[in-house]
């Protein structure tokens, strides 16, 4: 039996529950959907001119002017609404009317207030966003909730331990190739797009040694000879600049241009030294990273430059050719040699050149070959084997076999890389192995 009659003050009183419940589940909307909003993305729906962008951009990149207030507003509508609840369920039955009360409320705020909102918010981020920036900007702004909020946000900042460092959150690469992937997978860009996005964060921590042509594959001239034999050497090798050397490599002097070349012969000066028409050569150690350098012959305007090591000998060179095939993979012309520098063989194994970088076979094997004072597989092999190999030795390393394919003098030309194989027990090496 009733303790007491249903009258008008609480179907006003049930009214004012039901308005909080409403007003809790847009504020839970509207946290939900604000905080999975990135800045990026609210300033991509501001330039395409949607609705509340603008408001939702600046609520995005100050994330603590509205989240504090937004959660004490919900806490405040749920706290007031069960005691509204409670209070009258008391009233009109007592002691079990409390309790079934109680029970209900938790349920009804739950589902309505809390998970049918969020849950709407996770699976229309974009039309949540856009929806509740507007409403959230105003009632933020709105001067006595603000100025309550303020009080009790400034109390809790008293209390909290280590508030007030200025220290910001930092976005890893990692962080930006998950994001990257999961564009991917929701088909925001295309895969091609994320292996540039990948080559460029790689871009920055690249050095000029792990991308130049070695010493050994340099095509160079003697200052003494004629504008007409580097013109020849120039149109047999394909190539448009070539360093000019005194007594050896390592003392530089120059660089040859083939048009200046062309120019001379032409003016029947075919016999004129290469020193004279050679141009100022631009030096860079191995150590630069590629970022700068890229800049650095964008506004100098150069295309080639002399590599030199510690103790000031040529490296190699590294043209800007070289620095784009970092971001959008090799470029080949009609002089480039049909060599390629990896060639499946089936069953995981492939063939790869001696100067292929080891961050990308490590990619394509999904390996984890050493890494160390080396950046190519000749390197890795020269480390583990302690000596130049002859054509056929091999190593072994991480879970994969190495073997010398083609060596030419002192230098490893090809390496066939394989998996390991499960040897039967007792079985080491064979002869000549140089495994360790």
């Amino acid at each position: 039996m009733l303790a007491a009659s249903f009258g008008a003050s609480d179907g006003g009183l049930l009214a004012a529950v039901v308005v909080l419940i409403a007003l809790s589940a847009v504020l839970a909307l509207a946290e939900t959907s604000l905080v999975r909003t990135s800045q990026a993305r609210a300033r991509s729906l501001e330039e395409q001119k949607r609705h509340g962008a603008r408001s939702l951009r600046r609520l995005v990149e100050r994330p603590e002017h509205f989240l504090a207030p937004l959660l004490l507003l919900v806490l405040a509508c749920q706290l007031v609404a069960a005691s509204l609840v409670g209070d009258e369920a008391a009233r009109l039955f007592g002691g079990i009317g409390l309790t079934v009360a109680i029970v209900f409320e938790v349920a009804i705020i739950f589902v309505v207030a809390e998970a049918i909102p969020k849950q709407w918010a996770v699976l229309h981020a974009d039309r949540a966003a856009l929806f509740a920036a507007p409403f959230v900007t105003t009632v933020v702004n709105f001067p006595p909730f603000r100025a309550l909020a303020s009080v009790l946000i400034g109390f809790a900042h008293l209390v909290t331990p280590g508030h007030g460092s200025d220290i910001d959150p930092e976005v890893t690469e990692y962080e930006l190739l998950a994001l990257a992937d999961v564009a991917v997978d929701e088909d925001v860009i295309e895969s091609e797009e994320r292996e540039l996005i990948s080559s460029i964060i790689d871009f920055g921590d690249t050095i000029v040694r792990e991308v130049m042509v070695p010493r050994p594959d340099v095509v160079a001239v003697e200052a003494g000879q004629s504008a007409g034999a580097v013109l020849e050497r120039a149109m047999s090798s394909g190539l448009s600049r070539i360093p000019v050397f005194q007594r050896s490599l390592d003392d530089v002097v120059g660089i040859a241009y083939a048009r200046d070349a062309v120019r001379a012969v032409r003016e029947g000066r075919e016999e004129r030294l290469i020193r004279e028409l050679s141009r100022p050569a631009h030096f860079v150690p191995e150590t630069k990273r590629v970022a700068p350098l890229l800049r650095q012959m964008q506004t100098e305007q150069f295309h080639l430059a002399v590599v030199v090591d510690e103790y000031g000998g040529m490296a190699g060179i590294v043209t800007l050719e070289d620095l784009l095939e970092e971001l959008v993979g090799e470029i080949a012309d009609e002089f480039d040699a049909d060599d390629p520098l990896i060639e499946p063989l089936g069953g995981g194994a492939f063939v790869v050149s001696g100067r292929m970088a080891l961050d990308e076979v490590n990619e394509i094997l999904d390996a984890d070959l050493p890494a160390g004072d080396w950046d190519t597989v000749a390197g890795l092999f020269l480390h583990l084997h302690g000596r130049v190999p002859t054509e056929g030795e091999s190593v072994l390393a991480d879970g994969y076999t190495l073997v010398a394919e083609r060596v030419q003098r002192r230098r490893i030309g090809k390496v066939r890389i394989a998996p390991n194989e499960p040897a039967p027990a007792g079985e080491g090496f064979g002869p000549g192995s140089g495994g360790r």
